[in-house]
C-alpha cells in the first residue's frame, strides 16, 4: 500500500509541475515545464549523490579507517541482501544520518560524529538497517526526484514573481490569477506532497530497517537520543539547505521559526510507539548483547 501512495504522490507532483507551467504559459509552458522537469531529473540521478556529500563535507571510510562502523554496514548489507554501498562519516557534531544513491548497485550512508559519539553499536546498528531499507526500496531516488521537482516548482514561482507583468499575455490562461497561483500555492502545495511522500517513506524504513537488524528497540532507542541532540545541536549547513533535511533519519532543522511547519519527518513518538508494536512488548530498553558488540 506504501508504494501505491508513493507512486500516486509522484504523480501529483509531476501534474503539479506541469499544471504550474500551464497556468504561466499555457500548452507551451507545460511543454517546456516537462522538459525541465525531464532534464533536472536526468542531472539530479547521476549527480545528486555525488553533490549532497560533498556539500556535508563527507569523508569516506573502509575497513582500515574505521573498522567498526564499516564492519556494522557490511554485516547488515549482507542481511539485507544488497550490495555494499560506500561508507562516509561527516564530521558533524549533530548527530544523524542518511543514505542517497540512484540504485543499491551506486548507494552510500553517511553518519555524523555527532552520532557516533551518543549511540551504541547496537543502537548504530539500529539506524544503518534504517538506511540501508531505504537504499533496498530506492527511497533515495524517489526522493531525489521529489526535491528536484519541488525545486523547479520554486524557480517556477521566482520566474512568475519576476515577470507576472507579463501574465495577461495569451500564453497565459488565467492571467494575473494564474501566475499569482503559481507564486503562492504551488510552493506550499509542492511542499505538502513532498512531506507526505518523505513521511510514507519513513514509516516503511523504520519498518524494514528493524527487520534487517532484527531488533526494532535498537532503532527505536536510537530515534529517542537523536531527536534530543538534533533539537539541541544546530546543523548549519542543512539549516542553509532545507531541501535536503528530507534525507536525514530524524530533522536535523530546528533554527527558524519555519523549518517545522512542513516537516518531511513524522512524528517521533509515532515512529518509536509503531517500532515497539513490532518488538510486541513495551518501552524497555534494548539488550546490549548481540553480534555488534
Amino acid at each position: 500500500m506504501s508504494y501505491a501512495r508513493t507512486a500516486i504522490l509522484l504523480a501529483a507532483m509531476t501534474a503539479l509541475f506541469l499544471g504550474a507551467g500551464f497556468l504561466l504559459g499555457g500548452e507551451g509552458g507545460m511543454a517546456i515545464a516537462l522538459i525541465l522537469a525531464l532534464g533536472m531529473n536526468a542531472f539530479a540521478y547521476w549527480n545528486s549523490d555525488k553533490m549532497v556529500l560533498r556539500m556535508y563535507g563527507a569523508r569516506e571510510v573502509d575497513k582500515r579507517s574505521a573498522p567498526g562502523f564499516y564492519g556494522i554496514v557490511e554485516q547488515l548489507a549482507r542481511r539485507a541482501e544488497i550490495p555494499m554501498p560506500r561508507v562516509y562519516i561527516i564530521e558533524n557534531p549533530q548527530p544523524n544520518a542518511f543514505a542517497t544513491g540512484r540504485n543499491p548497485e551506486n548507494a552510500a550512508v553517511a553518519a555524523t560524529t555527532g552520532l557516533m559519539e551518543i549511540l551504541n553499536q547496537e543502537e548504530i546498528a539500529g539506524v544503518m538497517a534504517h538506511e540501508l531499507a531505504h537504499v533496498r526500496n530506492r527511497d533515495t531516488l524517489v526522493m531525489t526526484i521529489t526535491a528536484t521537482i519541488a525545486g523547479a516548482l520554486s524557480m517556477l514561482a521566482n520566474f512568475a514573481l519576476f515577470f507576472g507583468g507579463s501574465s495577461g499575455s495569451r500564453n497565459n490562461p488565467l492571467g494575473m490569477v494564474g501566475t499569482l497561483l503559481v507564486m503562492f500555492l504551488a510552493p506550499m502545495a509542492a511542499a505538502l506532497v513532498q512531506m507526505a511522500i518523505s513521511r510514507t517513506r519513513e514509516y516503511e524504513a523504520d519498518r524494514i530497517g528493524a527487520e534487517i537488524c532484527g531488533q526494532p528497540l535498537w532503532l527505536a532507542s536510537a530515534l529517542e537520543k537523536l531527536e534530543r541532540g538534533a533539537q539541541r545541536v544546530d546543523n548549519r549547513v542543512a539549516e542553509d539547505n532545507p531541501a535536503t533535511a528530507h534525507m536525514f533519519i530524524v530533522n536535523p532543522l530546528h533554527m527558524r521559526s519555519m523549518d517545522n511547519l512542513f516537516s518531511t519527518h513524522p512524528n517521533m513518538t509515532n515512529r518509536i510507539e509503531r517500532l515497539h508494536a513490532l518488538a510486541g512488548q513495551g518501552r524497555t530498553p534494548p539488550q546490549s548483547n548481540g553480534p555488534w558488540g
